[in-house]
């Protein structure tokens, strides 16, 4: 795997931190997609050239492509001509998109056994307080894509968790979403390993299942850095950046306690997968940091770093890879959380925050879809009359 990489990095020294960061076995996804990068080659040649091996979609996501129109005109006229309901016009066109990303990382899945040459679709985002309707959305989509290679995302809510337990019983791989606390993400792997255990009770094969936890990393830095700001000291601009990455590598520690303890180890031998971190939101939000801080910082080995183009490219240009930057340091990484707690900024807090922020976000999100293909299919359907 080694030499592999090493000739990689050595044909295409553009994207040799890409090649060093997939050597030091962090699989890179891409946090993008639309149909034009599908129908362009894009993502085939970010698989062939960028070491992509993976790809998340998110509302937001959906919204920016299909908003734009470009690639969906036939498929919307159809769509309009068929006077299908503005909700399974929307599934139609982003499982559709899904499927044939998935078909473009065929290979990759095959040659790496399931592990990656993945492509995660989410739930509904205004399904994110409702356990049934999640778990009957995630099967929906399993069966639309209907694909070995699809992940289903559940967003890690408190009525996520037991939706997340089920739909891994029934052999359903998924991508869980929106972790921001330590104590959510810890629930989080109990879920998966309940999960497991329902679905070897069911009989079913848990070397086919997987699911990565994906674990927010800018968004942390950006609300903790402006309650650091307003409380001006030079103690708290100090701190400004840490936080960040301080909560993903206690993650990382979470992660290693757990699956190294007597439950997975008996899971494991029964076939199941460990459920890796994925590290979102890497994008930096704030330009007084360099911009590929979440990747260079983050290396860790099982780990995935799901990134938006931007973050990629300049990754590829002058991404710092060092090795792991994660395990050892979480003694340091505990003590930057107390000091931020005892400038009176409550962790807990903020990261209730941030998870009900970011449901609403996708929630807005998909409602801004929704409205805009509905009007898509009015004028369509106008102009076939």
């Amino acid at each position: 795997m080694k030499q592999n990489m090493s000739n990689a990095a050595s044909a295409a020294p553009s994207t040799a931190p890409l090649a060093s960061l997939s050597d030091e076995g962090v699989s890179i996804w891409l946090d993008d997609l639309s149909r034009k990068r599908i129908e362009s080659g894009n993502l085939a040649e970010l698989i062939e050239k960028s070491h992509v091996v993976g790809v998340t979609t998110n509302p937001s996501i959906f919204q920016a492509a299909i908003g734009s129109g470009e690639g969906y005109e036939d498929q919307l006229a159809d769509l309009a001509v068929r006077k299908v309901t503005v909700d399974e016009a929307v599934r139609m066109m982003t499982t559709a998109d899904v499927r044939a990303a998935a078909d473009i990382l065929r290979p990759v899945y095959d040659a790496t056994q399931g592990r990656d040459g993945r492509v995660s679709i989410e739930v509904d985002p205004r399904l994110a307080h409702e356990t049934e309707a999640t778990i009957a959305e995630a099967k929906q989509l399993s069966w639309l894509v209907d694909r070995p290679n699809v992940m289903i995302k559940i967003p890690a809510t408190e009525a996520g968790l037991p939706a997340i337990t089920e739909v891994i019983g029934l052999g359903i791989s998924v991508n869980v979403t929106l972790i921001f606390s330590l104590d959510r993400y810890k629930a989080v792997m109990d879920a998966y390993l309940a999960g497991l255990e329902k679905a070897h009770e069911r009989g079913i094969d848990l070397a086919g299942i997987h699911s990565v936890a994906s674990f927010f990393v800018s968004r942390v830095d950006a609300e903790i850095d402006k309650r650091l700001d307003k409380a001006g000291t030079d103690e708290a601009k100090g701190l400004k950046g840490k936080a960040a990455l301080a909560n993903a590598r206690l993650a990382y520690e979470a992660f290693e306690q757990v699956f190294a303890g007597e439950r997975a180890a008996k899971l494991e031998a029964a076939g199941a997968n460990k459920q890796r971190p994925l590290w979102a939101s890497t994008g930096v939000k704030d330009p007084a940091y360099k911009d590929t801080l979440y990747v260079d910082e983050l290396v860790a080995p099982g780990t995935v770093n799901t990134m938006p183009e931007g973050t990629l490219k300049a990754t590829a240009d002058h991404g710092d890879i060092h090795g792991d930057a994660v395990t050892g340091t979480y003694d340091a990484s505990r003590a930057e959380i107390a000091a931020v707690e005892k400038l009176g900024i409550s962790y807990d807090e903020v990261v209730q925050q941030l998870e009900d922020e970011a449901v609403a976000k996708f929630e807005a999100a998909w409602n801004d879809l929704l409205a805009t293909v509905a009007g898509r299919l009015a004028g369509k359907e106008g102009s076939s009359k």
